[in-house]
């Protein structure tokens, strides 16, 4: 989904050895420069900024133009300003819609909470979706979202039936950039939901990870690390650790992303079964193959190996080293990391996108039928605290 839900195969659930470039010594690292971005107002209720992010919303304020994706509980709408003012009046956005008694009713209230203050403080990061703001009305959750307007990687991996190894090798890039910053920069914050449909291409072809509803920072309030046992994900993309609940940290994005790297260069993960628990035997017991064709490099296939090993003490990525390590392997000699965090080079898909509210490259939907279980004042009274910081 667009900065929340998708179109999924299967849905989610709930329960170089060259060294990167080095910016010069008398300017501040980029991941410092962001920091300092992020907390001058972006990285707080209103994490955005300009106009429409400087004063109190409410759904009135915008007019929905189209469904740009559904989800079970939530759905994600183009929407422009009403009585816009001069710098507002080409401006559009995505406004993610959660209904409160859906949220209540699939007891995702954590999640919906972790998502929000979550993408409020990883604002301003060039490969994450941009929260500009949150706000509620008496039925529902808003967040106001930067418009991506390149639609889903997913869909283009359809369509190509797989990737280059070079196409692959830039969005793996982009997307160890993006864990290496969640995980190092934001107090370990495992994203869980790592797969092909939560990524959307800007109009430059360059990533956004949309979808934070699985987020959850695993530190305790001492800022110690913690492990979670919740099972949430996806089948094909969810980590050993989290089928056999055994507790599980942020190693399981980086076991992810060998999935995803798996799939980007075959155009399949490695686990499938129509039954989740026949997904969930294989991933557990079965070691990762490779087929004849299309041809995998032994770089790739050590990388995602190194990924996807069942002993997160061993995972790359949960090694010490961190993300640096990840950047440092075979795989991606070649990558210059600080011209690609600074986006000075265009992705190898760029979408055909012809304007800043061109839709074309998302599928359709039908809109809201308007029925919907009421939220009774008695709900009100219960979970309204839970809302607040909306």
């Amino acid at each position: 989904m667009v900065a929340a839900v998708s179109h999924v195969k299967t849905p989610s659930l709930s329960s170089n050895h060259d060294k990167p470039a080095q910016p010069p010594a008398s300017q501040p690292g980029l991941f410092s420069r962001m920091k300092s971005r992020i907390h001058n107002g972006r990285g707080h209720h209103n994490a955005g900024h300009g106009p429409i992010a400087g004063r109190k919303l409410s759904s009135h304020d915008f007019r929905i133009v189209r469904t740009l994706g559904t989800g079970t509980f939530a759905r994600v709408c183009l929407v422009k300003p009403v009585n816009p003012c001069e710098e507002e009046k080409k401006e559009v956005y995505a406004l993610k819609i959660l209904r409160k008694t859906d949220v209540i009713k699939l007891k995702q209230v954590d999640h919906v909470r972790h998502e929000r203050k979550i993408l409020a403080d990883v604002s301003g990061h060039p490969f994450i979706t941009n929260l500009l703001c949150s706000f509620s009305d008496h039925d529902s959750l808003y967040m106001l979202l930067d418009y991506v307007p390149g639609g889903e990687l997913f869909s283009y991996l359809r369509k190509m039936r797989r990737f280059d190894e070079s196409t692959s090798k830039f969005y793996a890039a982009e997307i160890v950039l993006v864990l290496e910053y969640l995980h190092e920069q934001q107090g370990r914050v495992a994203y869980r939901d790592l797969k092909p449909e939560n990524l959307l291409l800007d109009r430059n072809g360059h990533i956004k990870l949309v979808d934070f509803g699985f987020a959850k920072r695993l530190t305790n309030g001492e800022g110690n690390p913690i492990e979670t046992y919740t099972l949430c994900g996806t089948p094909e993309y969810l980590a050993p650790e989290v089928i056999q609940n055994k507790g599980h940290t942020t190693a399981v994005d980086w076991w992810a992303l060998g999935i995803l790297l798996y799939e980007f260069l075959t155009g399949y993960p490695p686990f499938w079964h129509q039954n989740p628990l026949e997904i969930y035997k294989q991933i557990v017991e079965k070691p990762i193959t490779f087929p004849a064709e299309p041809h995998i490099s032994d770089n790739a296939k050590d990388l995602i190996r190194s990924f996807c090993t069942v002993d997160r003490s061993n995972r790359l990525g949960n090694i010490s080293g961190g993300g640096q390590k990840v950047k440092e392997h075979p795989f991606f000699r070649g990558i210059r990391w600080d011209d690609l965090l600074c986006q000075r080079v265009r992705g190898p898909i760029v979408p055909p996108v012809r304007s800043a509210s061109d839709t074309t490259c998302f599928e359709h939907y039908p809109e809201e039928a308007g029925k919907r279980e009421p939220y009774t004042d008695d709900l009100a009274q219960k979970y309204d605290p839970c809302f607040a910081d909306f």
